[in-house]
């Protein structure tokens, strides 16, 4: 096996035991990103000389005795993490040439750890899209079929670790944004709890359903790198100061008796037949396993995704006025005055998916329609996340499909937005109830294309679906798959 195939704690241990250094799996790591990432386009930006700086400072705390586990392990970052001194594009040309001044605080904690920053990752453009098609930067392609997208819009981070170019890399989760491609590609995807991770550094699309997650090749990793940036930060005022648990500790403890909810309304038809082969024969396995599967009812599902669509764009309206070619960013060069300054710059900073986002944002939150659109949005919002309490009367966890087909052609829906859209119709409640969810390897399409299965758990329930998702994977051997790169 290279180190390049190694998962976290795989490389953890032969770091501990000195039987490799951080700077030969860091080289490692920068060798594969040079073999392969010209077919894959996962990265926007590679740092090899800050990342081997990193490797050394790493190969010297180790040697001190200093390890924690993600010292020396070399991690992606989506490119909407703010990142000192490395340029943070969004995937947009309005940041093409933009360097923070800062690091954020997940960023943060991973230099705490001593983690190696390999790079920063492809994404849609503003976390806008379920593709990875709308980056100004061209799209990332899916590592199991390179002419398939990975989804997105953390489409880099999971294609990254599919193609065994990074060892973990850190998303972020709007709509879907983490789970989705991980479900594509072929690794786990966690979404955490709004709250949970903090979002300062992160650059906003919409403030009120953004979160940061890991993704990784297996669950343990998962929940090493969820333990290594949880927590309540005072520069985040949506930041819940509760505890983080060890959660690798309680992984083991395995499902017989739990209750899994499965919510009628995510079975639906059309569901693509070889995702509902693989519903089900997960749903066989947790059985056997000793679990206790229930119907549940969701019934307000069918209005999430124009809730979404409404309350995600109006939030992106209002967080992208700051981008106006004043103080940071892309400027037109040729404008005759202020306004057309403004005007010319967004025209030619911003591309049509996020063009389209904030003029539907604009019109929700306008004069006459704020109380039709926003505000009905709101209200609808708030029946979704009861459903979700209500479901958690009965259940500890539900189980359902990440999207309704594997990953889909290049270019397939670019010209179909509401097609785009609903490819997150099993995510985006998710977010709109604001708990948790993760994308765990489940099985593979006739066309040899990963899917995902997805665990919701409860608020702050991370444990719960992490056990539960360790449990399967620890039966299945979907996790061990390589894309054939």
């Amino acid at each position: 096996m290279e180190i390049f195939d190694l998962t976290i704690h795989e490389l953890h241990e032969k770091l501990k035991a000195k039987e490799v250094s951080s700077v030969e799996a860091t080289r490692a790591m920068l060798d594969r990103i040079e073999a392969v990432d010209s077919q894959v386009n996962a990265y926007i930006t590679v740092t090899p000389e800050q990342a081997l700086v990193q490797a050394e400072d790493a190969d010297r705390r180790i040697a001190a005795g200093e390890i924690a586990p993600l010292t020396g392990i070399p991690v992606g970052l989506k490119d909407i993490f703010v990142t000192k001194g490395i340029r943070t594009t969004c995937g947009s040309r309005i940041l093409e040439n933009f360097v923070p001044p800062y690091d954020g605080t997940a960023v943060a904690k991973l230099k705490e750890q001593g983690a190696v920053i390999v790079g920063k990752l492809n994404q849609d453009e503003f976390a806008m899209g379920s593709s990875n098609e709308s980056s100004y930067f061209g799209p990332c392609k899916n590592p199991w079929d390179l002419s398939c997208t990975p989804g997105g819009s953390s489409g880099g981070s999971a294609a990254a670790i599919a193609a065994r170019t990074a060892t973990a890399t850190l998303g972020t989760d709007t709509g879907g944004s983490i789970r989705q491609p991980a479900s594509h590609c072929g690794c786990v995807g966690l979404k955490p709890t709004y709250g949970r991770v903090s979002r300062y550094g992160v650059i906003a699309y919409a403030s009120s359903l953004d979160q940061v997650g890991p993704l990784t090749r297996d669950v343990t990793d998962s929940a090493l790198l969820l333990g290594a940036v949880a927590g309540y930060d005072p520069m985040d005022s949506t930041s819940v100061n509760t505890p983080v648990p060890d959660y690798v500790a309680s992984l083991a403890k395995g499902v017989k008796g739990i209750k899994i909810g499965l919510p009628k309304q995510y079975f639906i038809e059309g569901l693509d037949p070889d995702v509902k082969r693989a519903m089900d024969e997960a749903i066989a396995m947790y059985k056997s396993l000793g679990a206790d599967i229930r119907e549940v009812s969701l019934p307000n599902t069918e209005y999430a995704v124009a809730t979404y669509y409404i309350i995600a764009t109006a939030e992106a309206s209002a967080n992208l006025a700051r981008y106006d070619g004043v103080r940071f960013g892309h400027r037109a060069e040729d404008a005759r005055g202020l306004a057309q300054m403004y005007s010319k710059s967004r025209a030619e900073g911003f591309g049509p998916e996020v063009k389209r986002r904030i003029m539907l944002g604009t019109y929700a939150l306008s004069s006459g329609y704020y109380d039709a659109y926003y505000v009905k949005a709101q209200k609808v919002r708030t029946l979704i996340q009861q459903d979700f309490l209500n479901a958690f009367k009965e259940v500890d966890v539900l189980l359902t499909p990440i999207a309704p087909t594997p990953a889909f052609k290049i270019a397939e829906k670019l010209e179909d937005p509401l097609q785009m859209y609903l490819s997150d119709i099993f995510t985006i409640p998710v977010n709109l109830a604001g708990t948790c969810g993760i994308s765990v390897p489940a099985g593979f399409s006739a066309a040899g294309l990963p899917i995902g299965l997805q665990l919701v758990g409860k608020p702050f329930g991370e444990q719960e679906i992490l056990t539960a998702a360790y449990s399967f994977e620890r039966e299945t051997q979907w996790h061990l798959k390589k894309a054939p790169l």
